[in-house]
């Protein structure tokens, strides 16, 4: 595909780093000459400097023959304008990011789609809802579900007491056999390794476990965590993601947010009927104290500052919270998680640029989706008649080196992948892979 980039913000740039390995034509068009070098220099992109605005530049991009344009500068009027504009010189399809959540409500009836517009992306309320899963979930730093939960991708990190450690994959699958699990990768020391039998558990390790519904809470047992309902949780951060994970978790749980601004918490206060508004420093721990973070089930630090998310996150765990969860403006800080103790950092950007990916990917593949942090994706493929997985059972497939097979779905059953297992057409089946083995998986469905 042609794909022009407009923005190359940290949104742009991920964006544009995930899709120039998988051989599409990436223009980037930026104003800022600093971005673009070190977009140029990173990744194998053609780079124009000016504005997406400009007609003589989005001509110069070659717009008219482009399969895509992706407009995620920091400003909403940027965006919608140069999708309008690249729509109307030809771009086949647009993507915005915007920041008013109003654009994407069901009963907006402003018709983006017919004025060239064929996708929106709000960042704010993607990072919002991966928090409320992560809470939601309350033993799994990540959760994947496919095809309405038949089959599901759970993250576990593997604390020093839990029963499998030091133990080998094939010696905890020959103690349990009635488990239907496969362990699809494990991510250690910065490093994802798609495992084999003879790869032992070790503390710290962050594994990624395909299993189906009824297998969830003994895999939970194996990693030795428990699934416990959350009931109080404390939100440090009043902003948009503050403010919209507040909205969705105060119907079911107990919800108190701090936020230091006065204007902001007197507002906060007004729009959250059910959510207990408290204005204070969050890094203060005497603050904390009186408000009863000992008691609290999570504690999620969503602010504009990272530092002052990950400190008071740090304070919130040593003081005994269960799930601490923090948002940061820098990928760099989420590979961090296992080594300063944290559950899980998210950064809006990133999940984001995941998004798009997904959006652009969707043609070809029934879902997809990549790990926070982690160097790897999650799809699921639809066997197609006479393709090279249906030919013969899985252990004799030569799979890409970089992937596994972690489960299938055939009609109204799921089945965790094993050695014999046979694959067939029109089977929905869910792969783990490292970005340089996509390409290879792919044709092994066609």
């Amino acid at each position: 595909m042609r794909i022009i980039i407009a923005g190359m913000g940290d949104v742009g740039y991920h964006l544009a780093k995930q899709l120039s390995s998988e051989a599409h034509d990436i223009i980037a068009v930026d104003t800022d000459q600093q971005r673009l070098s070190y977009t140029d220099s990173m990744t194998d992109i053609l780079t124009i400097n000016g504005s997406s605005t400009s007609i003589k530049v989005l001509k110069e991009a070659k717009v008219e023959k482009t399969d895509l344009v992706v407009a995620v500068t920091s400003s909403e009027e940027v965006n919608i304008t140069t999708a309008l504009l690249s729509k109307r010189l030809g771009a086949k399809r647009t993507i915005a990011r915007v920041s008013n959540a109003e654009y994407l409500e069901q009963d907006n009836t402003l018709g983006f789609h017919e004025m060239g517009i064929d996708y929106m992306i709000y960042p704010e309320e993607l990072a919002a809802m991966e928090v409320v899963n992560l809470i939601n979930r309350t033993a799994a730093t990540d959760v994947i579900e496919f095809e309405n939960g038949k089959i599901s991708v759970i993250g576990l990190r593997i604390d020093k007491g839990a029963p499998v450690i030091h133990q080998k994959l094939f010696e905890v699958a020959k103690a349990n056999p009635t488990l239907d699990y496969r362990i699809v990768a494990i991510y250690r020391n910065f490093r994802t390794i798609i495992p084999t039998g003879n790869d032992k558990f070790l503390p710290n390790d962050q594994i990624f476990v395909a299993t189906k519904p009824e297998g969830i809470e003994n895999i939970l047992k194996l990693a030795g965590k428990e699934n416990i309902n959350f009931d109080h949780v404390m939100i440090l951060g009043g902003g948009k993601i503050g403010r919209r994970v507040a909205e969705v978790l105060s119907n079911k749980m107990t919800v108190k947010i701090i936020d230091s601004d006065e204007d902001k918490t007197f507002e906060l206060a007004d729009q959250l009927p059910n959510t207990l508004v408290i204005r204070g420093d969050g890094r203060d721990i005497d603050l904390l104290a009186q408000e009863g973070i000992i008691d609290v089930d999570a504690f999620v630090a969503l602010t504009e500052d990272a530092e002052t998310n990950l400190i008071s996150c740090l304070m919130a765990k040593h003081l005994g919270v269960k799930k601490a969860i923090a948002l940061v403006d820098k990928v760099d800080y989420i590979p961090l998680t296992q080594t300063i103790g944290l559950d899980s950092l998210i950064n809006k950007k990133l999940i984001a640029a995941n998004s798009i990916s997904r959006f652009i990917r969707k043609r070809d593949m029934v879902a997809y989706a990549t790990l926070e942090g982690i160097d790897s994706e999650v799809i699921e493929f639809i066997a197609q008649s006479g393709s090279e997985v249906t030919k013969r059972p899985i252990k004799d497939l030569d799979f890409p080196k970089g992937a596994i097979i972690g489960g299938i779905v055939r009609g109204n059953d799921s089945y965790i992948a094993v050695g014999d297992t046979h694959i067939k057409s029109n089977d929905r089946v869910v792969v783990f892979s490292l970005p340089e083995a996509v390409k290879k998986v792919e044709k092994y469905f066609k």
